[in-house]
């Protein structure tokens, strides 16, 4: 009997364990898979401000579009119209992942909470403060003020199991009273787990900065890295930023800049793939704030995304050789 049951409980063992190999075998193979699809290199998403009037017009059929078009996930820049739990079933359906969400910090000081609660209900796993006003960049009399801002909003989204990000664009790079970048005295300010980093490449780079130089100094504090291309010629004229919906009443045509599709411009974006994946980044965001060359923004973010997949494809062996994206349109 004592024999019996010795056997019984070796049977059971042992059909355990080709279960467990069996299933070792499946996920395996699953993420040989998944592995084979994203050539093993950092996910992407798209800022879905990059398509605004397409989501406008019709929200899941832009998201089901940008899913064909290869994009891993998506950043949001306001719902439309629709209920966080609406997005939530719309990404589930389609296969995207809602990786984070761009947020004026006006709404956030107005009800950080409903903010947080909103976003994680999506699935949002980091919620971005954009932009900041003049008066909110350094140099202005509320710069301080914005730092202790950030530090709260931080706080909650941490108590919630989300991160905050920062995402820059070119004024913050003034120096303050220490000499530092007023960026950088930001994040000096505000510890890591309180806030981390989503440098938009496009704006370090026309700030007069190396943007992998930036990267990488931010390693470890980058989990999210805009992938931004432009082109400028000349001496700037007007505002570029009239250019990305702000400062309404500058001049918009401006023939010294354009945002471009990646591949276009002046980014070398096969180092800045290569120094994301070196810094610890957890996703490449693609981000074109008005479409460029005569394309739409949707056939600008299908550029960017195939030119994306040439370099991940290729292993980065364009890094010192900046070729440049098929489509591009080299006569200024």
């Amino acid at each position: 009997m004592k024999t019996n049951s010795i056997l019984i409980i070796l049977m059971v063992a042992l059909a355990a364990i080709v279960a467990c190999s069996g299933n070792n075998t499946q996920k395996n193979a699953e993420a040989e898979a998944q592995c084979e699809v994203k050539e093993c290199g950092l996910p992407v998403g798209l800022q879905l401000y990059s398509v605004r009037d397409d989501m406008a017009k019709d929200f899941k059929g832009t998201l089901q579009k940008v899913k064909e078009m290869g994009y891993d996930g998506v950043e949001f820049a306001g719902l439309f119209g629709n209920t966080p739990e609406q997005v939530k079933a719309m990404c589930a359906e389609i296969g995207l992942n809602p990786i984070s969400a761009h947020v004026p910090l006006a709404d956030m000081l107005a009800d950080v909470d409903k903010v947080i609660a909103d976003y994680k209900a999506i699935g949002c796993k980091y919620i971005v403060v954009p932009y900041v006003t003049e008066e909110r960049r350094p140099g202005g009399e509320l710069f301080m003020q914005m730092i202790e801002e950030i530090r709260t909003i931080g706080t909650k989204a941490k108590e919630a199991g989300l991160v905050l990000l920062y995402h820059n664009h070119d004024f913050e790079f003034k120096k303050v009273e220490n000499g530092e970048f007023g960026l950088d005295f930001l994040y000096s300010s505000v510890p890591a787990d309180l806030l981390q980093t989503e440098l938009d490449e496009c704006w370090v780079k026309y700030a007069g900065q190396d943007p992998v130089a930036y990267l990488q100094k931010y390693a470890g504090r980058a989990p999210v890295v805009h992938l931004k291309d432009y082109y400028v010629e000349g001496e700037q004229v007007g505002d570029p930023y009239a250019l990305i919906g702000l400062n309404e009443d500058e001049k918009k045509s401006n023939t010294a800049f354009e945002f471009r599709p990646l591949g276009c411009g002046v980014q070398n974006v096969p180092d800045l793939v290569k120094a994301a994946e070196a810094a610890g980044s957890k996703w490449l965001i693609i981000e074109q704030d008005q479409p460029s060359m005569g394309k739409s923004p949707m056939e600008c973010a299908a550029m960017s995304m195939e030119y994306l997949k040439k370099v991940k494809e290729s292993n980065h062996a364009a890094a010192h050789n900046h070729t440049h994206g098929e489509g591009c349109n080299h006569k200024h």
